[in-house]
């Protein structure tokens, strides 16, 4: 595993419309205990909120998520990522993420998209939309016949079913909106966003079950 995002088994998953949210932001979920970062490309000045958070919080490690096209690859690059994730692995966006020097973390939704970024050289991958395609009893199914393979379920993990996610031997991290929903940040609620940073860190360092 990646020793990037070694320390971060909880990712909140964040659509920044204001960049003056940016920072205070990060800062809250340093607060809460929390070190890594994913800003999704899904709204117009999500780049321009990347740039500050690289910025001002260069310690956060600094993901940049909803990653589509090549384009997108060469935006992140040039605005300071740590690591990129996608929601899927199309044939133009795989060279790219090969491409690339940073950690890329492709979507998949099944044990052959595993095996196909796999193939394709990505060991760490995204499970999306994990709830709905399966979510642990998928990963627990697959763990044995696809053991090289890890994941970051992300897609429904809120703090009631991280933990079950958490305890997989193929899970590296959990990514999440709850933690800093659009609406906490547009209302620039920074305690919420830090009280569900704490308890979902408190979550995470809990001792892991047998499973």
């Amino acid at each position: 595993m990646s020793d990037l995002l070694k320390t971060s088994p909880v990712i909140p998953v964040v659509a920044i419309e204001n960049p003056d949210n940016a920072v205070e932001l990060c800062l809250a979920l340093n607060r809460g205990g929390i070190n890594a970062i994913e800003v999704t490309l899904r709204t117009s000045k999500a780049i321009a909120a990347i740039k500050e958070i690289k910025k001002h919080c260069p310690k956060m490690i600094l993901g940049v998520g909803t990653i589509l096209t090549p384009d997108d690859v060469l935006a992140s690059e040039d605005a300071g990522a740590d690591f990129l994730v996608s929601p899927g692995l199309s044939p133009d966006l795989k060279v790219a993420l090969q491409k690339t020097k940073l950690l890329a973390l492709p979507g998949t939704a099944s044990p052959t998209e595993a095996l196909t970024a796999y193939e394709a050289g990505f060991h760490m991958v995204k499970l999306f939309p994990a709830e709905a395609v399966g979510g642990v009893k998928l990963l627990k199914s697959i763990q044995a016949p696809i053991p090289k393979v890890m994941f970051m379920p992300t897609g429904g993990v809120r703090t009631s079913n991280m933990r079950s996610y958490l305890d997989l031997p193929n899970v590296y991290a959990v990514g999440g909106t709850w933690i800093a929903t659009m609406n906490d940040i547009e209302n620039r609620d920074w305690a919420s966003v830090e009280q569900k940073a704490t308890e979902a860190v408190q979550i995470a360092s809990s001792p892991k079950a047998s499973v």
